[in-house]
């Protein structure tokens, strides 16, 4: 295994995978399969429904963004970049290497209020992950739990462990799909800096409404 994707194994502050309720989490959800591929089919699953998708619980404090702090929520809600963090750090703790990316895009689902706010429908540092499975980075987004998805009435991202799963259906009758127009690249770890950055750049609006908590 190449060293950078050894690298992508190791714990680390927001993806902190060494935290017991993490590793119990993974232990319980992986208990009898063999694969690699099993295993993170698994707990794409687990992460994708275990939390509601909640866009309004956005902030710049560190420890905020720590997936054992997102496991331990009373609400049970988090955002894309909560859940693609936790299932990264379930990942790495499962002993599969995972690591994030962050995009722009347009047509996201669940954000029609939040559009109303912004004045568009850029959503800016959508996240989302990947596990290194056969030798491949193969992308996945947990985002949008089936609850949420049935809701609107539109199918829920799945995922085989071989083939990428980001393009989610906005519209189930016109067949619209998210575009992603903007790749920021591949993180070890959540660059909170540049989240801030750009939140800051594309939406100042919700920093005068406290909308982002503990700025």
């Amino acid at each position: 295994m190449e060293r950078s994707v050894q690298h992508c194994l190791q714990a680390a502050f927001f993806i902190n995978s060494d935290h017991p309720d993490i590793i119990a989490l993974v232990r319980e959800i992986i208990k009898g399969l063999e694969t690699e591929k099993e295993k993170a089919i698994a707990l794409y699953y687990e992460i994708r429904d275990r939390m509601r998708y909640n866009p309004y619980g956005v902030s710049v404090v560190p420890s905020y963004s720590q997936a054992s702090n997102i496991l331990n929520r009373e609400n049970n809600e988090g955002h894309c970049i909560d859940k693609a963090i936790l299932l990264a750090a379930c990942g790495r703790a499962a002993g599969i290497p995972t690591r994030l990316q962050f995009a722009n895009v347009r047509n996201h689902i669940g954000t029609s209020n939040l559009e109303k706010h912004l004045g568009t429908n850029l959503m800016v540092f959508h996240g989302f992950m990947e596990y290194y499975l056969d030798k491949n980075w193969v992308k996945c987004t947990p985002a949008f739990n089936k609850e949420l998805c049935d809701r609107l009435g539109v199918a829920p991202l799945e995922f085989d462990g071989e083939n990428d799963s980001i393009f989610q259906e906005f519209d189930g009758e016109e067949g619209g799909y998210m575009t992603y127009e903007h790749y920021y690249g591949t993180f070890h770890d959540f660059p909170l800096d540049l989240f801030e950055q750009e939140m800051r750049t594309y939406y100042p609006q919700l920093f005068e409404i406290n909308y982002v908590k503990g700025v």
